[in-house]
C-alpha cells in the first residue's frame, strides 16, 4: 500500500490545491480536508524511509516547506538527504546568543560539505541586552521563559509563510516524543509538522553518520549526547538518559519547539 501511496501521492483535488498554496503567503488552516489528508498520510509513511518522507514532504508543501535545525545528531543526518532531495528546503538555526562554538562551527563544515546555507535567526534583543532588561542570566531563575523568548518567538516569525517544518525528533528521545507522529498538526504554529526520523533509533543515526561521514558536533565524542545553549546543557554520566543533561536539575525537558500537547498526529 505504500508503494502505492507515494506512486500517486494524493489525487487530482489535493495537487491542485498544493499549487494553489505554493503561489501565497497565507497560513494554511487545518480544514477537515487537510486534517483527514494528514491523517491518511501519518498512516501510510508510518513505515517509510526517512528519504520517502522527506521526499513526500518536499512534493506536497516545498517551497513551502522549512526546517529548523540545532545541529544535532538527527538534523545533520536530514540536511544530508536534503542535499539530494531538494537542498533550496530553507532551514533556519536559533541563535540564542547562548550556543556553543562548536555548534556555530558546525553550521560552516555542513556548508561546506552540502552547499546548505543554514540561515541564523535571531531574537531582537542581544544577549547582553536581554540580561540587563531582567537583571542577570533570565536561564537561571526562569528558563522557561528564556526559552520562550529566545526561541519560541523567533520560530513564529521565522515560520511566517511557511505551510510545514521538519523536526529531528526521535520516538525513542524521550517518553513526550514517544508519542510524537510522522505527519500531525503542530497548532502551536499552524503548520504541518513532519518527523521524518521518527522510527529512528540513535544507534541507526550514528551507523549513519560513520558511514557516511556527515559532519556532526565534536562535542558528542566529550559526553554531550543532546547539545542546546552552553549555560543550559552539562555533559551525561554512563547510564544518564541521553537528555538528562538538558536544563538538568530544572525539571524542565523541553524547550517547548516540541511539546506533545500542542501537536496533533495520527488521531486528528
Amino acid at each position: 500500500m505504500l508503494g502505492i501511496y507515494m506512486d500517486t501521492k494524493f489525487n487530482a483535488d489535493q495537487k491542485a490545491d498544493s499549487d494553489q498554496l505554493k503561489g501565497t503567503d497565507r497560513p494554511l488552516q487545518l480544514t477537515p480536508d487537510l486534517a483527514a489528508e494528514l491523517q491518511g498520510a501519518n498512516e501510510q509513511l508510518e513505515l517509510a524511509s526517512p528519504e520517502q518522507i522527506i521526499s513526500w514532504a518536499v512534493d506536497r508543501f516545498f517551497p513551502r516547506l522549512t526546517m529548523a535545525t540545532a545541529f544535532g545528531p538527527e538534523g545533520c543526518v536530514i540536511l544530508s538527504m536534503l542535499a539530494t532531495i531538494q537542498p533550496r528546503t530553507p532551514i533556519f538555526n536559533l541563535d540564542t546568543g547562548y550556543q556553543f562554538q562548536e555548534t556555530l562551527e558546525l553550521r560552516d563544515r555542513i556548508a561546506e560539505k552540502y552547499g546548505i546555507e543554514v540561515e541564523l535567526k535571531k531574537p531582537e534583543m542581544t544577549v547582553e541586552q536581554y540580561e540587563q532588561l531582567h537583571g542577570g542570566p533570565l536561564h537561571q531563575t526562569n528558563p522557561d521563559q528564556c526559552c520562550f523568548d529566545r526561541k519560541i518567538r523567533v520560530l513564529q516569525k521565522a515560520v511566517v509563510g511557511m505551510h510545514a517544518w521538519m523536526s529531528g525528533i526521535r520516538r525513542d528521545q524521550s517518553p513526550d516524543r514517544a508519542q510524537a507522529a510522522i505527519v500531525g498538526w503542530d497548532k502551536r504554529f499552524n503548520l504541518v509538522k513532519i518527523s521524518p526520523l521518527a522510527n529512528m533509533t540513535k544507534s541507526k543515526i550514528w551507523k549513519r553518520i560513520l558511514r557516511e561521514e556527515i559532519p556532526y558536533n565534536p562535542l558528542h565524542d566529550k559526553g554531550y549526547p543532546s547539545i542546546g545553549c552552553l549555560p543550559c546543557t552539562r555533559q551525561v554520566d554512563v547510564g544518564e538518559d541521553e537528555r538528562s543533561g538538558r536544563w538538568s536539575g530544572t525539571g524542565k525537558i523541553e524547550c517547548g519547539l516540541h511539546s506533545i500537547e500542542f501537536e496533533q498526529g495520527g488521531g486528528i
